[in-house]
């Protein structure tokens, strides 16, 4: 079928990313499709696949994001930097631009040297203090915040003894934030404008290099806790820095940024019938 695709990375969140513009990949059958395709060692491989399509109502394009698992989301941060790099690297947009998104309309800036900044919608659903009972892991309280996503964000003196692979999938199905579940963050405050994190994700269903949604989410609940105040640094498990930026005004965010590196990795072609989840 001859189907160009772009693998990109955005701060170690990996994605296939198709020109959608003409509307040729069909919707029916796309989860299982997008599923297949997301299988690492078995297809491309990837954290989620990013589509640019025509707009609905205003915005240069419309984002859709699929996660690994073949479930659409709402919005990826790191996925939407991504996507505005390519549309401007196809000139599908200028280098400031504005798209539309499940979350909202979001703007973005592609800079020369490859970082992309974009402004996301308001955070909503503030939740302070929830209690987590588990059956095989201590009891523990976190944060809630949904950034375009559901986050939950626990506060630890060092991530690197967190076992985010077990305790994330513990949180991130908890009944707390069923039924769509939530998005499990640790994290670890370093100074005011600096906190180190892992994140558990939903529909990957696996700890991933850095999450942006996850990165605003914790910035956020750290300036309410009185713990950072922006600009913030986020040091994620891949090793790159993630940084948020926002204004405040008690409990209530606006102007809300994430900078960091998008790359374009490679160019390819499927050249077979759409592969599918076994």
């Amino acid at each position: 079928m001859n189907l160009t695709f772009y693998k990109m990375s955005g701060a170690g969140n990996d994605f296939v990313v198709f020109d959608n513009r003409g509307l040729s990949i069909p919707e029916e059958g796309r989860r299982q499709w997008i599923e297949g395709l997301c299988r690492r060692a078995l297809s491309v491989g990837a954290d989620g696949v990013l589509l640019i399509e025509p707009p609905r109502d205003n915005g240069h394009f419309r984002m859709r994001y699929y996660n690994a698992d073949g479930g659409e989301a709402e919005s990826c941060g790191n996925g939407a930097r991504c996507i505005a790099r390519l549309a401007r690297h196809l000139g599908a947009a200028p280098a400031r631009m504005t798209f539309e998104t499940q979350a909202g309309p979001y703007s973005a800036e592609v800079f020369d040297n490859g970082e992309v900044e974009i402004g996301l919608t308001a955070p909503v659903d503030l939740r302070r203090d929830v209690l987590l009972e588990f059956g095989k892991f201590p009891r523990m309280t976190v944060d809630y915040l949904n950034t375009g996503v559901p986050h939950a964000v626990a506060w630890v003196d060092d991530v690197d003894t967190v076992n985010a692979e077990r305790l994330g999938r513990a949180v991130r199905r908890h009944k707390a934030f069923a039924p769509a579940g939530a998005n499990a963050n640790f994290a670890q405050v370093l100074d005011e404008h600096t906190i180190r994190i892992r994140t558990y994700e939903r529909g990957v269903e696996a700890e991933t290099l850095a999450c942006g949604t996850g990165c605003v989410a914790t910035a956020a609940l750290a300036a309410l806790r009185g713990k950072a105040r922006p600009p913030v640094a986020l040091l994620t498990r891949g090793g790159t820095t993630l940084t948020i930026s926002f204004d405040r005004a008690g409990d209530a965010f606006s102007n809300v940024r994430l900078r960091g590196e998008a790359r374009i990795v490679f160019q390819g072609t499927l050249v077979e019938p759409f592969p599918k989840a076994a």
